[in-house]
């Protein structure tokens, strides 16, 4: 099972140094690592649970006070870091699921919860870049796996008050569908 681990950074420089030294941490892969707003750094890497910790540890301790969030998942869904990197189309659009959040890590563990609550397909997790530093999750499926993984993906922001909306779509328009891609 793949592991996934995120940082946040609230300065580039230290970011890109972060990611290096996470590189040469750990046989890890890195999945992005690239500036966000507002003025952040995102770091996403996979690989097994002990290299993923191992690098989350050195990318944490290389940055100390730059660390804004961090998230590692152990055996996170397949589906999230390809709609994380927008590399698989779903194979037949139905109803449409979106959750809203005012953080990336809200967003990851959104769609992971999202994914495995019900038969899904995660279109994207947008993770605050060019959006004011917010984050959303796409996905599709049959009304009542879209509206029971809503459910799920919220429920994992409820403690924390990142999440900002959720909504179902029984009937998209297509023409909505294309503006998604």
């Amino acid at each position: 099972m793949i592991t996934i681990g995120f940082l946040e950074l609230n300065s580039i420089a230290k970011g890109i140094l972060a990611a290096d030294m996470m590189l040469k941490a750990a046989e890890i892969r890195l999945v992005s690592a690239r500036p966000s707003c507002p003025g952040k750094y995102q770091i996403l890497i996979t690989g097994e649970v002990s290299a993923v910790e191992s690098a989350l540890r050195t990318g944490e301790e290389s940055a100390k006070a730059n660390v804004v969030d961090r998230l590692l998942i152990p055996r996170v869904h397949p589906q999230v870091i390809e709609a994380i990197s927008m590399s698989a189309m779903p194979s037949s659009l139905k109803a449409l699921g979106i959750l809203e959040f005012f953080s990336v890590t809200g967003a990851i563990i959104a769609a992971d919860a999202a994914a495995k609550a019900a038969s899904v397909s995660l279109i994207e997790i947008r993770l605050g870049t060019g959006i004011g530093g917010k984050s959303f999750v796409t996905f599709t499926g049959d009304v009542g796996a879209v509206e029971e993984s809503v459910e799920a993906g919220a429920k994992t922001a409820e403690s924390s008050g990142a999440l900002v909306e959720k909504v179902v779509i029984a009937h998209p328009d297509r023409e909505l569908y294309r503006s998604l891609f």
